[in-house]
């Protein structure tokens, strides 16, 4: 008797759209896992489109009460407010059809979202065979409403790239906002002794009132599409991320794999990929030790390419998809194995 071989269903969106959690998916879709084959349920459409969202959310529950129980796996992606409810629901049902789910959590604020939404947070949770985090606090948080041992903290990866020549250029990727830290940023790049650099920032404007157009050597570049952010981490030497609250940004491990010299702020999971070692962590919404990072670097080209080289080197060996994705595919064959063992009885007390 044959077993045919196991799918793992994402539950979110896919494609060239902004978002870390969409650039992880993207990452399953095309990677080509030995054991698994990866499929998405869209589940969600643009977050300012209910009608579009209600379709996908309906059209995805259908699917998943269609899928064959003993060979398919459901990932349910979850940051904070809408998609505890959308995907954390229908992570529910197809933990209720006896099919195996994987929690996975996205999103900066995921403690601060659990501590204000204990009740749903746990409902969703109490649904999955196996949480995947990204962060230390993240953990602990998930163990709060699930056995501590469901819980495993799995970096975001992404594929290894081959850097271009670099120029003096600095990058930075995101949403243009307070959270991201642009106003620290700017404010920082202001004060800086560097003729010849440039940074660009890259991403869609969130706080207008905050952008600066005076600062000289800046330029706005508005939303990119992925591919061309990565080009652009391709050709710098340095990207910065002065975020306020974080999980694990793509972002930084992107400018890692690019061989990026990176400074950021000590928030969510950053802190414990770069370390001392591997680029600059500043405290978040410091302007005064942002400046004074980056002058650094700008100002001692050995030192930056010490650091850069050091973070090319441990995002091959611990978070590059080589290394990171043969983890997930064992946690996702793991939630599956549990699943088909008869005699296990799920606690899910509500």
């Amino acid at each position: 008797m044959t077993t045919s071989r196991p799918t793992v269903f994402h539950l979110g969106r896919v494609g060239d759209i902004p978002g870390g959690m969409t650039q992880v998916m993207n990452g399953y879709l095309a990677w080509p896992f030995p054991r698994v084959d990866v499929a998405v349920l869209t589940s969600r459409g643009d977050p300012h489109d209910l009608r579009a969202t209600l379709v996908k959310g309906a059209g995805a529950l259908a699917r998943v009460l269609r899928l064959p129980r003993r060979s398919s796996v459901v990932v349910a992606h979850m940051s904070e407010r809408g998609s505890f409810v959308r995907e954390g629901a229908l992570m529910r049902v197809a933990h209720a059809r006896r099919s195996a789910t994987v929690a996975h959590l996205h999103g900066s604020s995921f403690a601060a979202f659990a501590a204000a939404h204990p009740r749903l947070t746990g409902w969703a949770l109490r649904g999955a065979d196996r949480v995947i985090s990204l962060s230390a606090e993240s953990s602990e948080v998930a163990a709060r409403f699930v056995p501590a041992e469901r819980v495993v903290l799995i970096p975001n990866a992404i594929p290894s790239s081959a850097p271009a020549a670099k120029e003096d250029l600095v990058v930075f990727g995101g949403v243009v906002s307070h959270r991201k830290g642009i106003d620290v940023l700017q404010e920082a790049w202001s004060r800086i002794d560097a003729p010849g650099w440039e940074l660009v920032v890259a991403g869609p404007v969130q706080d207008a009132a905050l952008v600066r157009p005076d600062v000289p050597g800046l330029t706005m570049a508005g939303s990119l599409a992925h591919e061309e952010l990565m080009a652009l981490l391709d050709r710098s030497r340095i990207a910065v991320l002065p975020s306020r609250d974080e999980a694990m940004p793509m972002f930084i491990l992107e400018a890692m794999a690019r061989a990026n010299c990176v400074i950021s702020t000590d928030v969510g999971g950053i802190a414990a990929v770069l370390g001392d070692e591997h680029g600059i962590v500043v405290p978040p919404a410091d302007v005064e030790a942002f400046h004074a990072a980056l002058q650094l670097v700008l100002s001692d080209p050995e030192r930056r390419s010490r650091l850069a080289g050091s973070a090319l080197q441990a995002f091959e060996e611990r978070y590059s998809a080589d290394a990171v994705f043969p983890r997930v595919e064992d946690l996702w064959l793991a939630a599956l194995a549990d699943r088909r063992r008869p005699a296990r009885r799920a606690s899910t007390k509500d």
